[in-house]
């Protein structure tokens, strides 16, 4: 493909990430500054220390967003695909077993990814919230209408996310390209009227601050933290878009804007520090606050869309292997396998971000809930990227160098954060915890059925001897059995269905479908076939975590390797297991029994999952105690 060919897609891809991926990111200057001079234990509003916050803002971005994510954490992409449990997987430790390092690795990983689901809640309620407060200042009689119209523009977000990111991208990418235009022309505006603000630049003014204020300095970096707070959502919806377009974006689109904006509202409050309330507005002329009004509500809307894309993929991804029961994925977009919409976890997001809306009613207030969990969550991402950086080639030195630098930031960043917990800060911490435990509970019960079901099993040595000596009356046609990654036995399912019917397919395919630890899996790799004799074939299906697993296409893809299977007639055999939690057994928790058996009630049909056509499911019912 000719370069004229593809500068017009890679400059499409680039505006698409601006309404995906910096959505959230692009938006703190509605309330990041304000913020860090707010509450009973802020700093004085002064020029020594308004120079000293914004040194750190610009700092920050410079350190955790430009060095750190784009520059460090993007080189571990996993065959394009970001977000924690990408990460994670570069490290292959889904079948350890406790006690193993890698174990405490995946452990330290699920739980990161357990605490982005309480920011893909709080992200949405604030960013909108803060947009809207701007008719406070537009027109205070308005004031009463503020949560409902958050209310409403939500719930009419989240309807929107069926239609795919991509499509939303390309949407919003436009609109998000004004709103950076209009951040940079507000902050040169103000940089203009007070030109001394670019003083911030010198990191010294942000040691005098930590020097004058002590511990007081040290939790305003709670409220400086909400200007990085995109960035696990940037790492995470990088899948939907790749590493150049978000490089690109940042480097020559994003960052600038942001650091215009920030000096702006500095210099502004250098001259007017009475415009602390809502700084981002005030730096506009009079006659443009309608307008910026309504254009910072239509980015904070696009701000919402990055970390719902990233929960969506994320999810999909703990999914695919094996961390979360099936639940309906939708493909959006039938050439983009990143593009995900799951309508389920859809929902649960919209209800959580209307009661923070209504449960806290501001984003002063909201603000004291946010970033305890995305600061714990950014120091366990790059407690794994360098890790995966040492494992892949980088020099031990080099890594645990830019290991320690990036460790020390997040960790002052989640020391200064702790001060929220009391004030909201716990809420995310309890979603991400109750996420954890569903985790657990779900890989720990798939481990015990396993185990429940090969007591009624019998090895695959014995069955195919018993086909020998003592043969069933064989019926024509295929028959495929989906069994799990024990190879060694018979699925329980096809021993109780042969006890029921005294019948056998004159073939049978045993398949199993196997997740690899990469996203993609190339066709030519997808099948491995075993014949084992007495019309018995095992059949193995290998996919990426981010492939959609589809049973038909890849029994046709057999016919290569001389396996000819009529996808039209066979018949597809699952087991659908009734299960019961036991007491009198050991086993798990029976708290956690009853938890697994909810899931697993809950779970999308296997049927679905894998693409099978329904008229041709056979499912043999199992009651199974555990």
């Amino acid at each position: 493909m000719s370069s004229t060919e593809t500068a017009p897609q890679n400059r499409e891809a680039v505006i698409a990430a601006l309404g995906i991926v910096f959505g959230d990111i692009g938006t703190s200057p509605l309330y990041a500054l304000r913020e860090s001079f707010g509450g009973a234990a802020a700093p004085v509003l002064d020029r020594a220390d308004l120079l000293g916050v914004l040194s750190l803002i610009l700092w920050a971005l410079m350190l955790v967003i430009s060095l750190k994510y784009l520059v460090f954490v993007l080189r571990a992409d996993n065959q394009g695909e970001g977000g924690i449990i990408a990460l994670v997987a570069l490290l292959n430790p889904w079948r350890t077993q406790p006690g193993e390092a890698r174990y405490v690795l995946m452990l330290l990983g699920l739980f990161g990814a357990c605490l982005l689901y309480g920011d893909g809640t709080i992200t949405p309620a604030i960013s909108v919230l803060s947009a809207v407060e701007g008719l406070q200042v537009a027109a205070p009689s308005l004031d009463a209408f503020v949560v409902p119209i958050t209310i409403v523009i939500l719930i009419g977000l989240f309807w929107a996310q069926r239609f795919g990111s991509g499509k939303i991208g390309s949407l919003f990418g436009p609109v998000m390209l004004l709103w950076f235009a209009v951040l940079a022309l507000l902050g040169l505006r103000g940089i203009i009227m007070e030109p001394s603000v670019l003083a911030a630049f010198n990191p010294w003014y942000a040691w005098a601050f930590f020097a004058n204020n002590g511990f007081i300095g040290f939790l305003t970096l709670g409220a400086v933290f909400l200007v990085v707070t995109g960035g696990e959502a940037l790492y995470a919806d990088l899948g939907h878009f790749g590493v150049s377009p978000i490089r690109r974006a940042w480097f020559l689109i994003v960052f600038p804007a942001l650091i215009l904006n920030y000096l702006g509202q500095g210099a502004l409050l250098i001259q007017h520090p009475e415009a602390i309330h809502s700084p981002f507005f005030h730096l506009a002329p009079a006659w443009a606050t309608w307008p910026l009004v309504l254009l910072a509500t239509v980015a904070t809307v696009i701000a919402s869309q990055a970390v719902i894309s990233g929960t969506f993929s994320l999810t999909r991804q703990a999914i695919q292997l094996g961390q979360l029961p099936r639940m309906r994925v939708i493909f959006t977009q039938a050439d983009e396998s990143g593009q995900v919409y799951l309508p389920l976890v859809n929902w649960l997001l919209m209800v959580a971000c209307v009661a923070l809306v209504i449960g806290f009613g501001s984003s002063a207030a909201l603000a004291s809930a946010y970033g305890v969990a995305v600061s714990l969550d950014m120091l366990v991402t790059t407690l794994l990227a360098v890790v995966v950086a040492w494992r892949y080639g980088w020099s031990p030195l080099l890594a645990l160098g830019a290991g320690a630098v990036f460790v020390i930031i997040d960790s002052a960043f989640l020391g200064a954060n702790l001060n929220k917990i009391p004030g909201g800060g716990w809420y995310a911490l309890v979603i991400a915890g109750l996420i954890f435990i569903l985790m657990l509970s779900w890989r720990a019960g798939r481990a015990l059925l396993t185990s429940r079901l090969q007591e009624r099993a019998i090895s695959q040595d014995d069955f195919l001897q018993q086909l020998e000596t003592d043969p069933p009356y064989r019926v024509p046609g295929t028959a495929v059995v989906m069994t799990g990654q024990d190879e060694s036995s018979v699925p329980a399912a096809l021993l109780h269905h042969m006890d029921c019917t005294q019948i056998l397919h004159e073939r049978v395919i045993f398949l199993t479908v196997i997740i690899a630890d990469q996203p993609h899996v190339s066709a030519s790799e997808r099948l491995e076939i075993d014949a084992l004799g007495q019309g018995v074939i095992r059949m193995r299906v290998h996919y990426g975590f981010s492939q959609p697993p589809n049973i038909p296409v890849a029994l046709r893809l057999s016919e290569h390797l001389g396996h000819t299977v009529d996808t039209e007639s066979v018949i597809y055999l699952l087991s659908r297991e009734t299960l019961i939690a036991r007491r009198d057994r050991p086993g798990l928790p029976y708290w956690q029994e009853l938890i697994f058996v909810w899931l697993a009630r809950n779970a999308a049909r296997a049927t679905a999952y894998y693409h099978l056509p329904e008229e041709q499911v056979l499912e043999i019912g199992l009651q199974v105690g555990l």
